[in-house]
């Protein structure tokens, strides 16, 4: 089996969890910050939908210069869902193709022409983007429950939902 259809698996799972969790993000809370420190609720809502285009840059790029480059971002809560199946619909699409060959090439991220880091193309996927989706949504959960949202069962059970 391709590496891309195991993947494919893991991520529209991850993905639906995804969905779920930003489905909860109140938009009279939009603005909220739970610390000092923290990005709004909005920021991190917005980071969350639109990380999944970074796997489509990995995936269709050999290497990503941030210097100069635009962050996507969501302004509005209106748009949260939105933006976030658009991107979502695009890196399946990237995923989708992706040859184990493809996997095996090495990608870089750089700042200036200076490499931040580089490894082959299915570790970037794994880390520096499956598991950092995962970890901003897990920072969501925790504005959701600071704000007595109800947090969704993810990969069992939640406080909020006792069965899955």
């Amino acid at each position: 089996m391709p590496i891309h259809e195991l993947l494919i698996r893991e991520f529209d799972n991850e993905m639906a969890n995804t969905r779920k969790t930003l489905e909860r993000v109140p938009a009279e809370k939009w603005d909220w910050k739970p610390h000092e420190k923290c990005g709004t609720l909005g920021w991190m809502a917005g980071h969350v939908a639109t990380l999944p285009g970074f796997t489509t840059v990995v995936l269709k790029t050999p290497e990503l210069d941030i210097a100069g480059i635009t962050i996507p971002k969501v302004e509005r809560h209106a748009d949260l869902l939105d933006t976030f199946e658009r991107f979502r619909q695009e890196a399946r699409a990237a995923l989708a193709v992706v040859s184990d060959e493809q996997f095996q090439q090495s990608w870089a991220l750089k700042e200036k022409g200076r490499v931040i880091f580089s490894m082959p193309r299915y570790d970037a996927l794994r880390t520096m983007c499956f598991n950092h989706i995962v970890h901003h949504r897990a920072q969501l959960t925790m504005y959701l429950r600071l704000l007595d949202v109800a947090v969704p069962a993810l990969y069992g059970p939640s406080a909020d939902e006792k069965t899955f």
